[in-house]
């Protein structure tokens, strides 16, 4: 029969056993990898010190030590020193090991990835119920404002007063930002040229206009990899959908504080059910208050703000350019931290016209 260790170690369970003060005296293969260590060089480490933050707190585990009490969590927040943040179904056993010595057997799953893959999924039913809608309404909308548009001409040509004009001019002008309107919301009805395109000058761009917006007051932390391909991607399009995701972060902030500008090339990316070998991520970090949480299921649909007089369409039309490009928006907010990630494979050519026909 297989020596026990050695069944602990073909668990996908990440396993940890501490003892009274919640020093590391085992780990499994799991666990070191959760860790990021071996557990030849974790044992013996207080298991606290491996974290920047964890939100089970130590006097509860040294609690149910104490006490011969389980505890279980299915929300643990993991912090490590790297920033690195890791959501975890937590629960843990008291044992005693052959001298009698009481230990605290730890049991963690990785719980984020599939909450990674339910936020996916819940964007994309955002994205075709928030087009679905808009397609429907746009008919009922544009017929009636061309009728409208049509007789306020007749209207102002048949009217011998000039000063009365500007009532007509008004009910044209108005009916034109109507229609302007539905058309953002639809989104092009082709889907755009695409060319050759460098993601980091479309990248200075859009910060050139957000700081300039912002008057000076708006610091960009830009942090680049250099060896990021050029893609074939409709530019105005995409660098439309990151103005508006800067400019949201800039917002939130009032105009000053830092944003953080990332890129980064990975590899063997799922988007939507589909691999693919590479992709772009372009992550837009800020430190304002965090999205609130009323808003995380429809962050995506058109008309939907956070902000007094925000119109709701920014991250709605971001959404769109990026899906026209087989690609994702991932977002990671809590209070002091928001992040955007957009993911954009090199392979988009390929599946750009199976998204166009979506």
């Amino acid at each position: 029969m297989m020596p026990l260790r050695q069944l602990c170690d073909h668990l996908l369970t990440a396993i940890v056993v501490l003892d009274r003060q919640l020093v590391i005296q085992y780990m499994n293969s799991a666990a070191e990898t959760l860790l990021d260590g071996s557990a030849k060089r974790l044992a013996g480490t207080p298991f606290y010190s491996h974290f920047s933050y964890l939100s089970l707190d130590e006097s509860m585990l040294i609690h149910a030590l104490r006490q011969q009490q389980s505890v279980s969590d299915s929300e643990v927040v993991m912090v490590f020193h790297d920033h690195q943040r890791m959501l975890v179904e937590f629960s843990t056993q008291p044992i005693q090991s052959n001298d009698n010595e009481e230990l605290l057997l730890l049991e963690l799953r990785r719980v984020d990835q599939l909450r990674k893959i339910n936020q996916e999924n819940s964007q994309h039913q955002q994205l075709l119920a928030a087009q679905s809608l808009v397609r429907g309404l746009a008919h009922e909308i544009k017929n009636p404002l061309g009728g409208l548009r049509g007789a306020a001409q007749l209207l102002a040509s048949e009217l011998p007063d000039t000063q009365l004009r500007e009532y007509t001019d008004l009910i044209i002008s108005q009916a034109d930002r109507l229609r302007t309107l539905v058309d953002r919301l639809l989104g092009p009805h082709r889907f755009p040229e695409r060319k050759p395109c460098n993601l980091h000058q479309l990248l200075e761009q859009v910060i050139k206009v957000v700081q300039l917006d912002a008057q000076g007051e708006l610091s960009v932390k830009r942090d680049y990899d250099p060896s990021l391909p050029e893609m074939t991607i409709a530019g105005d399009a995409i660098e439309q959908a990151l103005l508006n995701m800067l400019a949201n972060a800039s917002e939130v902030l009032g105009g000053s504080g830092e944003i953080t500008v990332r890129t980064r090339v990975v590899h063997q990316q799922t988007i939507y059910g589909k691999r693919y070998r590479q992709c772009a991520v372009v992550s837009v970090i800020d430190h304002g208050p965090g999205i609130p949480a009323e808003l995380s299921e429809t962050l995506f649909y058109p008309m939907v703000s956070g902000r007094a007089g925000g119109t709701g369409l920014g991250l709605s039309i971001a959404q769109t350019a990026v899906h026209q490009h087989a690609g994702k928006i991932e977002v990671e907010s809590r209070p002091g931290f928001t992040e955007f990630r957009v993911f954009l494979p090199y392979e988009n050519s390929r599946v750009a016209d199976e998204v166009k026909d979506d």
